[in-house]
């Protein structure tokens, strides 16, 4: 057994989603290499400790990362810190403690702080990052890294005046003194701007300019994470869209795919150059994508990243094909394969209206293949096939032996049943009438 590696794995959403399953199960290989053996891992279930279905929560997610990432993961107990349960609350946290592997999730953030406050939670976390083992923290539990914390709830559900909460602040303790902005470029509002984690920018452009000068926001896009290798000092970005480096309003991304030096997330944005007198730049004005002078390296993952939305498209299609071609079991797979998808992706929590697309086209695919079944989806030639070869053998014998009534009898007989016969040189051939 080596030591293990030093990982922070910040995920926007999408935890539980395939879109994060080969990022799970890298993590989870690196420590293992280093263990020799088992992971220890444990979900800690304190964001979504307040929900009445808590427990089913819990074991659906640790179902997740056992069916995806072929990994066991124990449920650390800790749902709740202010029920008095000294003997459950000390369990779990010895359990936090000896773990290789942390993952924490969606929730509330604001009552994941309160449940770990005065706790040895936060050092706990905070020890791995400094000793070895990996934190894996998404969406609600991403929230509370940081120097301060959005109460998403507060504002977004219950029309609080936009304020900032105290966070953990572990990540200072690394180097990168933020605010981790999860679900930053979401758009489950439509006609209203849910981006920010549900603050959207108006919000977000009164409480930035409280911040500590110091501090400035970490944005990581849905179904997308950011892989912090502090031994390496590497930060990879992976999944579907990218991460924001933001300051007063300018912003630096990194897209999917690529690599750059942890050094680069601790700088922050990158400030643009502009003409004195100019106008302050806007945020999309002022985005910087890094690129190679900044010492990124562009990985290949960002060409097939998994979505519910493409893999739908892309099995439609393989039913077309399937049917185009009356391939009865291709169509059927097609059908099963879409229905595993749609199971795959719906422990994801925010599903948008991929899934009732997904599932109205898995009805069409189903209504089609039914009304194919009753006209019938095998080729008519195939089926037809060896009675018109018998019946044209016949006639070929018929005309042999000059019996030539019989030989039209039975050319007539199989036009009045549909079958056209052609006589060619290289002999009768025949298709089925219109």
């Amino acid at each position: 057994m080596t030591a293990l590696p030093r990982l922070l794995v910040i995920m926007g959403s999408g935890e539980t989603a395939p879109t994060m399953t080969t990022p799970h199960r890298r993590v989870f290989e690196q420590l293992a290499a280093a263990t020799g053996g088992p992971v220890d891992a444990v979900l800690l279930d304190t964001p979504f400790g307040f929900q009445e279905n808590v427990d089913i929560l819990a074991a659906k997610t640790a179902e997740y990362f056992t069916d995806a990432a072929h990994r066991n993961v124990e449920i650390a107990g800790l749902a709740r810190t202010d029920n008095g349960d000294v003997v459950a609350i000390e369990t779990a946290i010895a359990k936090i403690r000896a773990a290789d592997w942390i993952f924490a999730g969606p929730g509330s953030p604001t009552f994941a702080l309160r449940q770990w406050a005065d706790t040895p939670i936060p050092e706990a976390i905070a020890d791995k990052l400094r000793t070895g083992g990996a934190v894996v923290f998404s969406s609600a539990a991403a929230l509370t890294l940081g120097r301060k914390t959005i109460p998403v709830y507060e504002i977004y559900k219950s029309g609080a005046d936009p304020y900032w909460v105290d966070g953990l602040d572990v990540l200072s303790e690394v180097g990168l003194p933020v605010v981790v902005i999860p679900h930053y470029d979401n758009k489950e509002g439509g006609n209203h701007d849910t981006s920010k984690c549900y603050l959207g920018e108006r919000r977000l452009a009164i409480l930035e300019p409280e911040l500590d000068d110091d501090v400035f926001i970490l944005g990581v896009d849905e179904h997308t994470g950011v892989i912090i290798d502090l031994d390496a000092q590497t930060a990879e970005v992976v999944g579907k869209g990218g991460v924001t480096l933001r300051k007063d309003g300018v912003s630096t991304r990194i897209e999917t795919g690529e690599t750059v030096p942890f050094s680069t997330l601790q700088a922050g944005p990158v400030t643009p150059r502009s003409d004195p007198g100019m106008a302050e730049p806007t945020e999309s004005e002022a985005a910087v994508t890094l690129r190679s002078d900044l010492g990124v390296t562009v990985g290949d993952q960002a060409a097939a990243i998994p979505s519910l939305a493409g893999d739908a498209a892309r099995l439609e299609s393989e039913f077309d094909s399937a049917l185009a071609a009356r391939d009865a079991d291709g169509a059927v797979k097609a059908i099963l394969d879409l229905d595993s998808a749609i199971l795959q992706w719906s422990r994801d929590t925010l599903q948008g209206d991929e899934m009732q697309r997904a599932r109205t086209s898995r009805r069409s695919m189903i209504v089609r293949l039914g009304a194919a079944a009753t006209a019938g989806v095998r080729d008519v030639r195939e089926v037809l096939g060896p009675v018109v070869e018998a019946a044209l053998a016949a006639r070929v014998t018929a005309r042999t032996d000059k019996a030539y009534a019989v030989s039209d009898a039975i050319r007539d007989n199989l036009i009045a049943a549909g079958i056209e016969v052609r006589d060619t040189a290289a002999g009768a051939e025949w298709i089925i009438a219109d």
